[in-house]
């Protein structure tokens, strides 16, 4: 810690008095601990009862005698971060979302579409990845951005064959099959972990993939983010429909690809059907259990759309910071730069992240946001720690974790039963990030015996 800062505050939920203090004035990078802002700032302005809206629509004539669509289909995105999502999927429904939108339209007597299948993500910016987020991130799947038009979660599965330590690998297949995906395979065997990494940027299609795997390995599986979730939505609809007899003229697009080739766009369309999302109370607790970066970078644009009726993330951030400062958190020493705490440029005070906690106890939406935590020694990112101590089963909290900077933020009754809002945070630590997660827990564990 000699060259390190970390940082700490607690306070008294119902009393709002200062527990304890450390450096809680100080800028610090949160990592994904500041989910909580976004989170909390979704369920605030949005309510626990949103839901998202995807439409199927339809430009030209559509005769339900022949079954002729003369014209196309759009898909138009609402921010949706769970379309096809593996978190929202029954597994005893063999369908996925678009053979279910498939069935839908032939049920309304779509039998050929003269046109194409058109994703429309201009709901959101097109720019799906923040400015501030590394070269090394976003070929991999936390670092899929968010699309106007989300799907499949926007990653897609590389499943490798390692041999003996030192011989290079063998790409066995991809799954999804991203159509016109170049991949290049430098990934080699060796280590205990999986060290590989896939570099690639957004709506590009060829992808290098390096670094190690553990050897003697089959179907070892590596995650990468879609380059085009809008367009890879698009296809994957217009394949359903073909595959139950729905003839589809032409290639599947996007209306970005069409605006971009000068083509004239119809913004005059008749919807089909509309699909809803589950409530925003699930899609916040999936948000914080799993840590997903897109899910938290769909809602940060989405609260900028609510606004604007166009999303962007440096808007949403300026909305969020506002809308905390508008509550009474301190933001002066706020600066945010995503949703989701990916990018290194976000810094903020133990005390902003604290107060925020305290903020958010008294929202109507407390439940949602409270239950959406992992809770130490039981679920997502905390199941392994504070086990055996009075945090267990107590202590819930947002972990944030990237390279030399590590941190919680939540709540914990202590002895007496009351609830106390923590932020503790610790950047540029020379140790391990499994010693350093040690000692934060041994905190943690103070927090909970704190009187």
């Amino acid at each position: 810690m000699a060259h390190a800062v970390w940082s700490v505050c607690v306070m008294n939920s119902k009393t709002d008095s200062t527990v304890a203090e450390f450096n809680s004035n100080v800028s610090v990078i949160p990592a994904s601990t500041l989910k909580i802002l976004t989170t909390g700032a979704a369920l605030s302005i949005l309510g626990s009862d949103f839901m998202f809206q995807t439409k199927i629509q339809y430009d030209g004539t559509f005769d339900s005698v022949s079954g002729v669509l003369k014209g196309n289909l759009y898909i138009l995105g609402g921010g949706d971060a769970s379309l096809e999502s593996e978190y929202f999927k029954d597994k005893k429904d063999s369908l996925t979302t678009v053979e279910k939108w498939a069935l839908i339209l032939k049920a309304k007597g779509l039998k050929k579409i003269e046109g194409s299948v058109i994703g429309d993500a201009s709901i959101f910016e097109d720019n799906m990845t923040p400015s501030q987020w590394i070269w090394g991130d976003i070929g991999n799947y936390f670092g899929a951005g968010a699309s106007g038009l989300n799907y499949h979660d926007n990653k897609y599965t590389v499943y490798f064959k390692s041999g003996a330590t030192g011989s290079r690998t063998t790409v066995v297949k991809t799954i999804p099959a991203i159509e016109g995906l170049q991949f290049v395979n430098n990934v080699t065997a060796g280590g205990n972990d999986d060290n590989a990494f896939i570099y690639g940027s957004q709506y590009n299609y060829y992808r290098t993939a390096q670094g190690t795997i553990p050897a003697n390995k089959n179907n070892y599986e590596v995650d990468g983010s879609i380059p085009d979730p809008a367009l890879f939505c698009a296809q994957s609809l217009s394949s359903a429909l073909q595959n139950i007899d729905v003839k589809v003229v032409k290639k599947a697009t996007t209306l970005k690809a069409l605006r971009e080739a000068n083509e004239d766009v119809v913004s005059n369309r008749k919807t089909f059907h509309t699909h809803y999302s589950p409530t925003l109370d699930k899609i916040v607790y999936y948000t914080n259990l799993k840590s997903i970066n897109m899910y938290a970078e769909s809602l940060l644009k989405y609260i900028s759309y609510s606004k604007s009726s166009f999303g962007t993330g440096s808007a949403g951030t300026d909305i969020v910071t506002q809308f905390w400062k508008s509550k009474g958190a301190d933001v002066s020493g706020l600066f945010m730069n995503d949703g989701c705490g990916l990018a290194r440029a976000n810094v903020i005070t133990t005390k902003t992240e604290t107060e925020i906690l305290q903020l958010m106890v008294k929202d109507k939406n407390f439940k949602a946001f409270y239950n959406s935590l992992p809770v130490a020694g039981r679920s997502g990112s905390l199941g392994g720690l504070c086990e055996g101590t009075f945090a267990e089963n107590n202590l819930r909290a947002k972990s944030g974790y990237i390279t030399r900077a590590r941190g919680y933020a939540g709540y914990v009754k202590n002895r007496k039963g009351e609830m106390l809002s923590f932020s503790l945070l610790a950047n540029n630590y020379d140790c391990s990030p499994t010693e350093m997660k040690r000692k934060l827990e041994k905190i943690l564990v103070a927090i909970a015996e704190a009187e």
